[in-house]
């Protein structure tokens, strides 16, 4: 059973960033190198990160859970013309199980909710297995976008739509 909770509670907070350090580590280092996993998981994923988003407002965590075993996570952000999909990781050992189609299932009942009709991601241009799984879900590239992220990073990235209406 799959189950998609709101992150709210410090354990919870504690899960989703274990699942990113295990995550981040075992998908992103072959595409971006250890150096900038540690750093993006120092700044973006790490337990105070994952708070200072969600007290600020900036970024909605959920955490999917399969047999109440915390399995993966996402983050979105409801901006004035789309939902932002900031996040989707899914643990390896359950990756090709449908988890991300019903994570955007349910990003998609939020953007329904907000009435709007567009949900936009970031994915890196090398993330070549997690493109074919977005092109998959409908997502279309719209163009790339290189953002300078600090301590001599960036993130070369394409911009994905998808249009639910």
């Amino acid at each position: 059973m799959v189950e998609i909770l709101r992150v709210i509670t410090s354990e919870q907070i504690a899960a989703t960033a274990r699942l990113a350090n295990e995550i981040w580590r075992e998908h992103y280092t072959p595409i971006i190198g250890a150096e900038q996993v540690n750093y993006m998981i120092a700044k973006y994923q790490s337990p105070d990160a994952i708070r200072s988003q969600i007290d600020q407002n900036e970024l909605v965590y959920y955490l999917l859970y399969v047999d109440r075993q915390p399995a993966g996570y996402f983050a979105i952000q409801i901006r004035p013309d789309e939902v932002f999909l900031s996040k989707l990781y899914v643990s390896k050992s359950l990756r090709r199980h449908g988890l991300a189609g019903k994570a955007i299932d349910f990003v998609k009942n939020v953007a329904a909710d907000n009435c709007l009709n567009k949900i936009s991601l970031t994915i890196n241009k090398n993330n070549r297995e997690s493109l074919a799984a977005y092109e998959k879900l409908g997502f279309k590239n719209e163009k790339a976008v290189v953002t300078d992220i600090g301590n001599g990073f960036v993130m070369d990235d394409y911009i994905l739509i998808l249009c639910t209406n």
